[in-house]
This record gives structure tokens, C-alpha cells and sequence, in this order.
């Protein structure tokens, strides 16, 4: 116990001083601290941890995700749910296939295999996106767009992941059932995450005790999240939900003083959550590989290769062709070819990819193991990796080449 409370503490000590560092280079922290954990991992003597993913969809991901729907602006993401929607559930979709035939062609891992991987690595990640984003200043259309995205497709991608993994498990899939099973739980999701919404609301306006209101708004999301999963409904899009909600009425039923305390208190967290699951995911990339020591080591370069960039590129293609739709909502949303560039480009992905990967069962239920578990875990780390360190490292200077400016309506967040 004492050992695991001291290698926690170590690695806040670590994700501190890479944030430091981050902020000298003038680096976006997430991508020093996956090169940091990589790092720390092939320290000899160092103890190894591996990462439980329901820790990660318990712990990490509800109080990650609510905050940043809580200061999203609802407005604004009214205002672009076209292009949200088609980046968030179209996009989703489009890129599980495309990813799903590319590695059955490439690795010749069984297609079922192929489309859990596809669902796998098919959502960008909000953290990265919105961290990178507003380091960089971006149009606040833009970052309004890749936040939307962020938040709604991570329940697009974890619900058809679900579908395939339980495909895989049972030898059999049916598009109807997966279809009415879809659109149940997000139906469900965003119903129960108003609900919770709505309560808290309540709660929060009865009372003018800033520190119980930041105590019940830190267990928001995972009131939302818990009893939403388990009733088999989406926890993400509950939390997602229930902070649009919230930050929506926040100027009604809380006062500036609880506003004023929350903030600093959700940036910490955020900060904490988001350091330390980056580097966690640096951590474990040793130990994937291990587990394919008996395979080529060029081969598994190159299928990490194939996969990021046909990832990269398969969002570029329907980004723009979603562009040039005459009345299509990325052409309302964007003023220029290059804005629809910088969209296309910020693709970053992160904890809900590594979560989901982390989580594939190990066996079947005849005993035979989970086809393709320990690739489908290789290509998930690279993709993680690569698209961190490419798309994020290259972000600022394909932005100062296309000269993309801050419009000046990047304001204030609100929330509660």
C-alpha cells in the first residue's frame, strides 16, 4: 500500500516537472508526458504498473470529460451541431470501417478483430484537443467544433466498440439489434445525464456554501456516469450531457463566488487526471511490445505506420469532402480551405483509445484467447503515440504557416 501511494506520488512529482519543462519549450504537455513515461519505463529497477481500465472509465474519464462540457458554451455548440454530429458519429463510423478493412488486409487479423480495433482508435481525444487548442489559440469556431467532437464520439466510438468486441465474443453480429441497441443507449445516456443535470441543478440552487457546491459538482459526473453503465445506457454521454446542461443554467442557479472557486479546482484536477494518464500510457508501451517478441520488429513498425497514417489520412479525406458539400455544415461552420485544414489535422487520440484497448478480455468463452489482442494493443499505443507526437509537435507550425489567427472570441469559459 505504502509503495503504491509512493509511486503515485513519484509520478505527480514527474508530471509536475514535465509540465514545467512543457511550458519552457513551449511543447503541449500531453506529448512530453507520453515521451516521459516512455522514458521513465526504460529505466532499469523501476517498479512496472500496469494500468486497470476500469480505473480508467471509473476514475479518469467521467471527471475529465464533465468539466469540459461543463464550460463548453452551449450556444456555440448549438450553433455548429451539424458539423459536430458529422465529426462525432459520421466520422466515428466511417473511420471503424475504413481502419477495421485496412488492418485485416494489412495484418490478416480476423475482420471482427479488425472492426474492435477500428472502434478502438476511431475517436480523437478531448484532453489533447482541447489542451493543444487553447495553447495555441485557435478561432474560437475551431476549437468549439474539435471540443463538440471530443465529447460526443468518445460514446459514438465506446458503444460500437462494445458491439464488436460482443461480436467477437459471441461469433455472431446482427445490424438491426446493434442498430435499435445504439440508438437506445444514447437516447438513454442523454435522457439520464438531464436527469442528473436537472438534480444538481436543484441541489446547487438551494444552497450558498461554495465549498459543499464545488464538493457535489466534482461528483457529478460520476453520478451521471456510474448508474448510466450499468443500466447499460452511455455513461459518457450522461456526463457529457449533464455538464452541457449544467453550464448552461450555471448563471441561474449558482453565484459568481462558487463560479470563481470551481474554476481552479476543476483546472487542478484536470490537470492532475490529464498528467498522469498520459504518462501512464508512455508507461505501458514497453510492456505491448514485449508481449510481441516473437514478431518481427520491422513488420510491427510497419504496421504501426500503415495504421496512424491510414488514421490520419482517412480523417483528412472526410473532412474535407464533408467541406465541399455545397450546404454541407463544415463549409458553414469554417470561413477557408485552411481552417477546414486545421480541423482535419487535429486528430489526436488518448485515454478513451488506451481504456478501451486496455479492457479487451483476454479469452473467449471457450478459453481460446481474444484474436489479435496483443496487436490490436500494439497498434493502439503506436496510433496513440503517433498521432500525440506528429499531429501535436507539428500543430503550431502548420498553423503559422496557413496563418490561422485567434479571431478574438475565444472569451471567458463559464460553468459552474
Amino acid at each position: 500500500m505504502v509503495d503504491g501511494i509512493e509511486t503515485v506520488l513519484g509520478l505527480m512529482v514527474a508530471v509536475a516537472a514535465v509540465a514545467v519543462l512543457a511550458r519552457r519549450l513551449q511543447v503541449p504537455y500531453p506529448i512530453l508526458l507520453v515521451i516521459g513515461g516512455l522514458a521513465l519505463a526504460l529505466v532499469p529497477g523501476l517498479p512496472r504498473l500496469r494500468l486497470n481500465p476500469e480505473l480508467v472509465f471509473l476514475f479518469f474519464l467521467p471527471p475529465l470529460l464533465y468539466p469540459a462540457a461543463l464550460f463548453t458554451s452551449w450556444r456555440d455548440f448549438r450553433a455548429d451541431l451539424g458539423s459536430i454530429s458529422l465529426l462525432a458519429i459520421g466520422l466515428v463510423l466511417f473511420t471503424t470501417i475504413a481502419i477495421a478493412w485496412a488492418a485485416h488486409l494489412l495484418t490478416g487479423m480476423p475482420l471482427a478483430a479488425g472492426f474492435v480495433l477500428g472502434a478502438i482508435v476511431s475517436p480523437p481525444d478531448a484532453l489533447a484537443a482541447t489542451t493543444i487548442a487553447h495553447r495555441l489559440r485557435l478561432p474560437r469556431r475551431i476549437v468549439t467544433i474539435l471540443e463538440g467532437e471530443s465529447l460526443v464520439n468518445d460514446a459514438t466510438a465506446l458503444v460500437t466498440y462494445r458491439f464488436a468486441v460482443a461480436a467477437v465474443l459471441s461469433g455472431s453480429f446482427s445490424l438491426a439489434n446493434a442498430g435499435a441497441r445504439f440508438l437506445t443507449a444514447g437516447a438513454g445516456g442523454v435522457l439520464f445525464g438531464l436527469l442528473i443535470g436537472w438534480i444538481a441543478g436543484k441541489i446547487h440552487a438551494r444552497l450558498d456554501d461554495p465549498p459543499v457546491q464545488v464538493t457535489i459538482s466534482l461528483l457529478t459526473p460520476f453520478a451521471a456516469y456510474l448508474p448510466a453503465d450499468r443500466f447499460g445506457l452511455s455513461g459518457v454521454l450522461a456526463v457529457v450531457t449533464a455538464g452541457l446542461y449544467l453550464g448552461w443554467r450555471a448563471p441561474e442557479i449558482v453565484n459568481a463566488r462558487m463560479r470563481l472557486q470551481s474554476f481552479p479546482v476543476w483546472g487542478m484536477v484536470e490537470f492532475l487526471l490529464n498528467g498522469l494518464i498520459f504518462i501512464l500510457i508512455g508507461l505501458q508501451l514497453p510492456e505491448v511490445i514485449g508481449n510481441l517478441a516473437s514478431r518481427s520488429k520491422w513488420e510491427l513498425a510497419w504496421h504501426a505506420f500503415v495504421i496512424s497514417a491510414a488514421l490520419i489520412g482517412v480523417r483528412m479525406i472526410w473532412v474535407f469532402a464533408s467541406a465541399w458539400l455545397p450546404a454541407g455544415p463544415v463549409r458553414r461552420a469554417c470561413h477557408d480551405w485552411r481552417q477546414v485544414a486545421i480541423i482535419a489535422w487535429t486528430g489526436m487520440r488518448g485515454v478513451v483509445s488506451l481504456a478501451a484497448a486496455m479492457a479487451l478480455p483476454a479469452t473467449l468463452p471457450d478459453g481460446s484467447p481474444f484474436p489479435a489482442r496483443d496487436l490490436i494493443l500494439f497498434l493502439t499505443f503506436s496510433v496513440i503515440f503517433a498521432t500525440l507526437v506528429l499531429q501535436g509537435l507539428s500543430l503550431p507550425a502548420i498553423i503559422r504557416w496557413l496563418k490561422v489567427e485567434d479571431d478574438g472570441e475565444s472569451g471567458a469559459r463559464k460553468g459552474q
